[in-house]
């Protein structure tokens, strides 16, 4: 098992920005910054070669809890018994994650044949990342 743990307030895939110039439509990426700050992080502590072959991936997304939150709330949070339902949704956070590993921690992110996320309150925001390479079943 591999695991990475990104420390900071988890990121969501933001979609395609567009812009128009005469005729000519083009998109950009608004990102960029972010997605560079978390393969730094990343590559900091994933130091090999990109894995091959079918993968396991289990992503936690720890998010802040808001200020105005009640003592009895907050703990609760920090149980896991209140979950988070706002915004990011949480195919977007997993998208981020698997879009800038991406030749870094697998080869392409067509390898994650099994997937299981959750979003979840923390005083320490982050977003953890656990690699399981699967061996390949021989026939």
């Amino acid at each position: 098992m591999i695991e990475i743990i990104i420390e900071g307030k988890p990121i969501a895939k933001k979609r395609p920005r567009f812009f128009r110039r005469g005729k000519h439509v083009g998109t950009y990426n608004d990102q960029k910054t972010e997605e560079g700050r978390f393969i730094l992080l990343a590559k900091e502590q994933f130091k090999r070669n990109p894995i091959s072959g079918p993968i396991d991936l289990w992503l936690k997304f720890y998010m802040p809890i808001p200020k105005s939150t009640s003592k009895k709330n907050r703990e609760l949070m920090n149980l896991g018994l209140i979950r988070h339902t706002k915004r990011p949704d949480l195919d977007n956070l997993i998208k981020f994650v698997k879009d800038c590993l991406n030749g870094l921690a697998w080869e392409d992110d067509s390898q994650v044949c099994r997937l299981e996320a959750s979003k979840l309150y923390d005083d320490n925001p982050r977003t953890e990342i656990r690699i399981f390479p699967t061996p390949a079943v021989l026939k």
